[in-house]
């Protein structure tokens, strides 16, 4: 209901406060410092402060006397003053502010009120962002989750991904590496396509953005919202298939400016480090394996490290290639505004120092959201963007230092470090000498977003809006090694490319209440264009190692240079219509059509996806809404349909590539079979990959809503897979993406919050999500066969692991020669599952899936007065992975590997562990239980008492220490179950080209939150 303000005693106050005051009650410490004095015969001057639950100001609360028109409303820093009657001294001061639970007190004497109000749940929730607007959370048909506001702040990480990771419901958010800047996987309720892209559409303050999650400040982030299924996503068509981000950052509000700061800062620690063997059970190894290959026993392997094996002098690599990690966060914000022009600014810096020399990412990012009432008809609107990302620099290499001699030698003697530590043996470089390497790797992201709003005085609900956006991101890398890399003729990397974007929409809006009728309409037209240049250069060949990549054409040999540009384009229109009767009965019906550029001549670009919601709250009906044990019940429905485009831009192209050719004793230039975007012969009958989507739910509350939650089950089946199916190589090319394939996804998501103390002051709330998720390929090409080589089977879910079962190691006695010939002792034992007498490849079958059964978040927050306590577990179960900590190659016993593997012997007789003669010929993966429970955060704040706020002329002091990833309980065999690594092979990745192995890491820091007045 729209609250209509009353002119009262000079003061603008709510219609609803004047007239008839809320019941409220007090709540214990809701005010920490009051003053007395006699009662005065004559009129009574009584002053105040309001704040909110965290300490901050709270401009614009109704101060009012019950009962009475004498009333005040608080200023931009919360304080007010009221001057009371002497014949209304012995009444009840009343304050109250959207949002937050009313508050009574008595007047008596007393003259001062330092009040901090209460959060108003109800109320907060009544109100939820949706695609292209809000609806009360009671009227919402679709599956829209708000992430919990806990999880925006406090917490230290440099990507807002990483803290809603278990916090969801259906939201699967994997950090595949815990490289400082990487970005994190997410998922939304299942893998729904194969090749095509699965990642979520991210929506920033209405409009697309085309950057990532590490771009944006968290502490710019007012709220976030997760649209799941497809009533909610089907407004974003083609973009919303792999379900829809909504982040809604901060804007200014009417009062005062508010100048605040808030930062963190602490370090950073290896949760679990894999150490290598040391000296002598690296030598004990080599000897075992020299025993097992019959081969003339020697100390250690490599000359090179003979005289250190002698003198007793090792090296601990991983404490060579490890340093103090530090993290850290600075945010400075000022915002506020009249009723007419509200503004928002804020700066950042984010800065993260890896626990692997070399490993950094800094982070510097701008942004300002403007706001302006031009006439009583107009509003516009501006925010501008701007972050610039840096994680330059040549890196220490975790993989070498993991398979490096302890009995290595790290310096020449001039200083400088050796490129081969135990030589002759060339394979292993020094873990250190990518150090060496110049290594610049840098994006920026420029972001300009404009809005103006139209709401014509002629028809009361109509509104016109339209949204601008355009972005800008270059992205440059440069890369040299030289001689210190060993790389005696110098190579050097050139990278430049850059991404521009704009969306232009028009939405046309339309609200009408007939009676208890309440209608809600949104059209919507809109145009976007990406568009995407690359160049490349590389050189050799370089005189000496001065001029690195600043001069790439120094290089004696000719530099190779390439270069790739596309363009995408998608033209929609969209029509919605909600719908509801007293808040009882609720519809929802959505269409887009959605026009790509990517799809084929001889297929319609074009495509519709439709939507359709029903709900019911049954909690409003006559025979519930009295009731004090029931306090929400609500049963929603909804089916739609989605697509997905999300494939290279030219694969309905053919390509070609340029070749040479001699004629006439001539080199001449040619055409040959080449691709475009990885794809080889182009398919112009390329169509739409479509998702249709059922959602079942119930929304509850019981008890005053002292326990609340949601129950859903969907099911999703995706056909028109978008998928590149193998072809003849007679063609000339060995693949096409064709319209093949259906997979389907069904789940169910529990979401339950509780109250479980509310007294004395005394607050003890639970936060529980559950979620699992059954994937399965229905279909691959039609003719209801497996793709073995792609590990994909019909009737089982993606990501498959396929292999031999192991059944133990072939001990000294045994005879393998029957069943496995050309086995020994200490080889892995197979079982025979086909029963034809032989271990062939015909007896690996499908063990499980990297795909988890369920997950779940368990988040208790306590608080008393000032102080609160949030400790956050997360779980993951049902996670099959192949294991590459359990898959060293050896290499001739040449290597180190980790104490925690272990290897078998003819004395100790494992049944686990192969021999160190053992090069895994049938390329078995050692598929382990990648499960884990996990300690994800602590965070232990204290908000300051205003009084004490107060004396030290501030407006507002929170000060937290918050831990994250403290402790992880798992069976998994590595650095971490959730990340990938490449283990054992000895070969580094220093240049930066692909994903560098980094150890997950504990947090620890301090914070402090600052409001000046």
């Amino acid at each position: 209901m729209r609250v209509k303000p009353l002119l009262l005693c000079g003061t603008l106050v709510p219609l609803q406060v004047a007239l008839v005051a809320p019941a409220a009650h007090s709540h214990p410490g809701a005010y920490e410092r009051s003053t007395t004095a006699a009662a005065a015969p004559v009129d009574q001057t009584i002053t105040g402060r309001v704040t909110d639950d965290q300490g901050q100001p709270l401009p614009g609360a109704t101060v009012v006397v019950k009962g009475t028109t004498i009333g005040t409303g608080t200023d931009g820093d919360g304080r007010f003053s009221l001057v009371v009657p002497t014949a209304n001294q012995g009444g009840t001061l009343l304050i109250s502010s959207i949002g937050f639970t009313s508050q009574e007190f008595p007047l008596g004497s007393r003259t001062t009120f330092d009040v901090r109000m209460v959060t108003d749940t109800k109320a907060l929730e009544e109100v939820v962002v949706v695609g292209y607007g809000t609806q009360k959370r009671s009227d919402v048909t679709g599956s829209v989750v708000s992430v919990p506001q806990d999880r925006l702040e406090k917490l230290p990480v440099s990507n807002v991904a990483q803290a809603l990771q278990g916090a969801v419901a259906g939201v699967q958010i994997t950090g595949g590496s815990s490289v400082p800047g990487n970005q994190p996987s997410i998922r939304i309720r299942g893998v729904r396509s194969i090749t095509a892209n699965a990642d979520p559409y991210l929506i920033v303050d209405g409009v697309p953005f085309p950057g990532n999650l590490n771009d944006i400040n968290p502490n710019d982030i007012a709220s976030i919202e997760i649209l799941k299924d497809a009533s909610s996503t089907a407004i974003y068509g083609t973009r919303g298939s792999n379900g829809v981000i909504l982040i809604s950052t901060k804007r200014g509000k009417t009062g005062k400016p508010q100048i605040r700061y808030n930062g963190y800062i602490g370090p950073e620690y290896l949760n679990n480090r894999l150490r290598p063997l040391d000296g002598p059970a690296y030598s004990a190894k080599y000897q075992e394996f020299a025993r097992q290959r019959g081969l003339n026993v020697t100390p250690v392997p490599n000359l090179g490290e003979q005289a250190n094996y002698e003198a007793g002098r090792t090296v601990d690599w991983f404490d060579e290639i490890s340093q103090q990690g530090m993290i850290q966060d600075h945010n400075l914000s000022v915002s506020g505004g009249t009723d007419d022009v509200k503004y928002f600014v804020s700066g950042d810096y984010f800065k993260q120092k890896g626990v692997v020399k070399g490993f950094q990412f800094q982070r510097i990012s701008l942004r300002t959201n403007i706001d302006a009432n031009l006439t009583p008809w107009l509003r516009v609107g501006t925010s501008a963007f701007f972050s610039s990302n840096n994680d330059d620099g040549g890196r220490a290499d975790l993989s070498l230092a993991q398979v490096a001699s302890p009995y290595g030698t790290i310096y020449n003697p001039d200083g400088s470090y050796t490129v081969f530590p135990q030589p002759p043996e060339q394979l292993i470089k020094n873990p250190l000498v990518g150090l060496t390497t110049t290594r610049e790797s840098r994006v920026n992201q420029l972001t300009g977003t404009g809005y103006a709003e139209v709401a014509p005085n002629f028809l009361d609900g109509l509104k016109y809006r339209l949204n601008a956006t355009y972005s800008y991101r270059p992205y440059r890398y440069a890369y040299y090694e030289g001689r210190a890399f060993g790389n005696l003729r110098g190579g050097a990397q050139l990278v430049n490319d850059e991404r521009m974007n704009y969306t232009i929409e028009n939405l046309l809006i339309y609200n009408k209440d007939i009676g208890k009728h309440h209608f809600d309409v949104t059209a919507l037209y809109s145009s976007q264009q990406n568009t995407y240049f690359t160049t490349t250069e590389n050189a050799s060949g370089f005189i000496n190692d001065e001029i690195g990549f600043n001069s790439i054409g120094s290089g004696s040999n000719t530099p190779t240079i390439s270069s790739y540009s596309e363009r995408r384009a998608l033209v929609s229109q969209m029509g919605r219509i909600n719908y509801n009767y007293d808040s009882r009965y609720l519809f929802t019906a959505t269409a887009r059509r959605d026009g790509s550029s990517v799809f084929g001549v001889n297929a319609d670009k074009y495509a519709i996806f439709p939507s359709v919601a029903v709900g019911w709250n049954i909690a409003n009906e006559a025979f519930l809404r009295n009731n004090n044990k029931i306090s929400n019940l609500k049963l929603r429905f909804s089916y739609g349909i989605t697509g997905n485009e999300a494939i290279p831009a030219y694969g309905t192209i053919t390509g070609l590539a340029l070749g040479q050719y001699a004629y006439g004793g001539v080199a001449s230039t040619s055409l040959r079979a080449g691709t475009i975007g990885n794809i080889g012969l182009g398919n112009a009958n390329l169509k739409w990959e479509q998702t249709s989507s059922v959602n079942y739910a119930v929304d509850f509350g019981f008890f005053n809503n002292r326990l609340s939650g949601t129950v859903e089950y969907y099911d999703a089946k995706t056909k028109d897979l978008l998928l590149a199916r193998q072809i003849p190589i007679i063609t000339g090319y060995n693949s096409i993406l064709d319209n093949i394939g259906r997979v389907q996804n069904r789940g169910i998501e529990l979401t339950l919050t509780s109250v479980n103390i509310d007294k004395n002051g005394f607050n003890w709330s639970t936060n529980f999500n559950i979620s699992g998720n059954r994937n399965k390929i229905l279909d691959l090409y039609g003719n209801g066969t497996d793709d073995i080589g792609n590990r994909r089977f019909i009737g089982k879910p993606l990501s498959a692991i396929y292999d031999y079962e192991k059944v133990g190691v072939w001990q000294v006695g045994e005879d393998p020669s029957a069943l496995d010939p050309g086995a020994k002792p200490g080889d892995l034992k197979f079982a025979d599952l086909n029963g034809d007498g032989r271990i062939t490849s015909l007896d690996r079958q499908y063990l499980g899936t990297a795909l988890p059964d369920y997950s779940a978040g368990l988040t208790n927050t306590f608080a008393y007065k000032g102080f609160s306590l949030r400790i956050f577990f997360q779980t993951v179960q049902g996670v099959l992975k192949n294991n590459p900590t359990l898959n060293f190659l050896d290499l001739g016993g040449r290597l180190n590997t980790p104490r925690e593997v272990g290897y078998w012997t003819p004395e100790n007789m494992s049944q686990d562990r192969p021999g160190l003669n053992y090069f895994n010929p049938r390329g078995y993966g050692y598929p382990s239980n990648a499960s884990f429970t996990r300690l994800k955060d602590i965070t232990l704040n204290y908000t300051f008492a205003p009084a004490l706020v107060e004396r030290l002329k501030l407006g507002g002091v929170s000060a937290y220490i918050s831990g994250r990833n403290l402790y992880t309980w798992t069976d998994w065999v590595g650095y971490d179950p959730e990340q990938n690594y490449t283990l054992g092979n000895g070969t580094g990745n220093t240049d930066g080209n692909g994903p560098p192995n980094f150890p997950n890491v504990a947090t620890y820091v301090f914070g402090l939150n600052l409001t000046l007045r």
